[in-house]
């Protein structure tokens, strides 16, 4: 069964589609905004409020979620449980 994981600001994604969930503020992260965002593949998930996360996703999307990396690693590991 799929399992959403909450991203904030009732925002959903499939978990098993998370590839991996990174902090916003190195270079490689900005890179990765940047490229997301040139080529119409990042969604801005914040609400207007600072980035906390970036989620990479297998179909190649960038997600920017205002909910620390820490806070949506525990709620993946909840929905494994």
């Amino acid at each position: 069964s799929m399992k959403t994981l909450n991203i904030g600001f009732n925002n959903f994604v499939i978990d098993e589609h998370v590839i991996s969930i990174i902090v916003p503020d190195t270079a490689p992260a900005r890179r990765l905004r940047e490229d997301a965002k040139n080529r119409d593949s990042l969604i801005d998930a914040t609400a207007g409020r600072k980035t906390r996360a970036i989620i990479i996703m297998d179909n190649g999307f960038i997600i920017l979620s205002a909910v620390n990396v820490e806070t949506l690693i525990q709620r993946i590991e909840q929905n494994n449980n």
